[in-house]
């Protein structure tokens, strides 16, 4: 028969849902994939449901329903001061998976470039070469995740259309510093090229950072394309609504990309969502704060039992050194141990990276319930001690 598509013909499982897989299989705790163990606000919910008994429960608008781009204006307005015309500058889409893909079909051509950022989510890659795109990565790298601006600097080409920056950043938990922001802006501009945003976990930031969207520098307002989710924002993830903001010129194509990849969203869901983006500030500091807890929880416990816990600024996960504590040679047999043997998921780091990448770093997802975590590092402590206590033995 006839080829399939390259890039997604034998594209493996994503990690996510192989460790997910796995730890329903050993009955393990999954601090893997990112999504809370609880369900987000009652309120927020009692809209969706109320709305879907009322109807109407036909085709909403393709761009989305009034009052959710109304909100999602009002919101831009209201955290960051940026002024949006919530009928030209605003779509929604069903998830910010659908928003990436929609803004890379309808801006990349075949032979681009795209800047990437690793480590990447693990998305990005594929899509971007599915449409023609040609990657071009760069890393923060751990410890301290900054970005070497020389190295930022000599990535742009005349080739280069477009930047895709992950801020706050999975899986890294970085906030991009103003100083960096100002640096890829300033290229940008330079360099014509256009910035796609992942900002989902712009609220999910730790300790007085702020999250500052490229949008906001000088030059990128009419070249950047903000992507925000309900999912990350409400804790609601399985509803999968995102929205896009960004320059009427440029929200124009990537609503047509919309239009034929899911034309629309459940109606009943963009209502609750634009009445959760009304929630006062309690709600958003709540959040902050009670995630910034559970980070605290667990750092200190992974801690003791000897892991490197970098620096977390934002979003729900915890990236750890591995090395010495002889868990497994790689970061991918340390987790495949892990959830066989200790009853614990993590993220094999290297799984967000393009190639060469670093095999000593794995990923604890902290946004669970205060009893889950405290279970999971009793497994990994019996674990750990179990094992060291039969190496000694031998």
């Amino acid at each position: 028969m006839k080829s399939t598509n390259p890039v997604f013909t034998g594209l493996e499982t994503t990690i996510f849902e192989t460790m997910s897989r796995l730890a329903m299989a050993h009955e393990a705790v999954n601090l893997g994939q990112g999504f809370p163990d609880v369900d987000g606000p009652l309120d927020i919910r009692e809209t969706a449901a109320r709305a879907l008994v009322d109807g109407p429960n036909q085709y909403p608008p393709m761009l989305g329903l009034p009052e959710l781009r109304q909100a999602v204006a009002a919101a831009n307005k209201r955290f960051y001061g940026l002024d949006i015309d919530w009928q030209s500058q605003v779509v929604v889409t069903s998830g910010a998976t659908e928003a990436l893909n929609d803004c890379i079909l309808a801006l990349v051509e075949p032979g681009d470039e795209v800047i990437l950022i690793e480590p990447l989510y693990d998305c990005y890659l594929p899509l971007v070469k599915r449409a023609g795109g040609i990657p071009v990565r760069l890393r923060v790298t751990p410890p301290s995740w900054s970005l070497d601006l020389a190295a930022l600097e000599a990535a742009f080409t005349e080739k280069t259309k477009a930047i895709l920056i992950n801020n706050p950043m999975n899986p890294a938990a970085k906030v991009f510093s103003e100083e960096e922001l100002k640096a890829i802006a300033a290229l940008c501009v330079r360099h014509d090229v256009y910035a796609i945003c992942d900002e989902v976990y712009e609220h999910l930031v730790f300790n007085g950072t702020r999250h500052h969207p490229l949008m906001k520098f000088d030059g990128m307002a009419e070249r950047t394309l903000r992507i925000g989710s309900a999912g990350k924002t409400f804790s609601l993830t399985g509803w999968k609504v995102g929205y896009i903001t960004g320059a009427a010129q440029l929200i124009d194509p990537i609503a047509k990309a919309h239009q034929y990849v899911t034309f629309t969203t459940p109606p009943n869901l963009q209502k609750a969502v634009a009445a959760g983006l009304t929630k006062d500030e309690a709600y958003y500091e709540g959040l902050a704060s009670d995630l910034a807890a559970k980070r605290d929880r667990m750092a200190e416990a992974l801690e003791k039992l000897g892991f490197g816990v970098l620096p977390c600024a934002a979003t729900y996960f915890l990236t750890c050194d591995i090395t010495g504590l002889g868990i497994g040679g790689t970061d991918v047999e340390a987790c495949q141990r892990m959830v066989k043997e200790a009853g614990v998921a993590a993220v094999p780091v290297s799984a967000f990276y393009g190639g060469d990448a670093p095999t000593n770093f794995i990923r604890f997802c902290f946004c669970k319930q205060d009893h889950v975590i405290d279970e999971a590092m009793s497994r990994l402590e019996n674990w750990m001690t179990a094992d060291l206590q039969e190496v000694a033995a031998h």
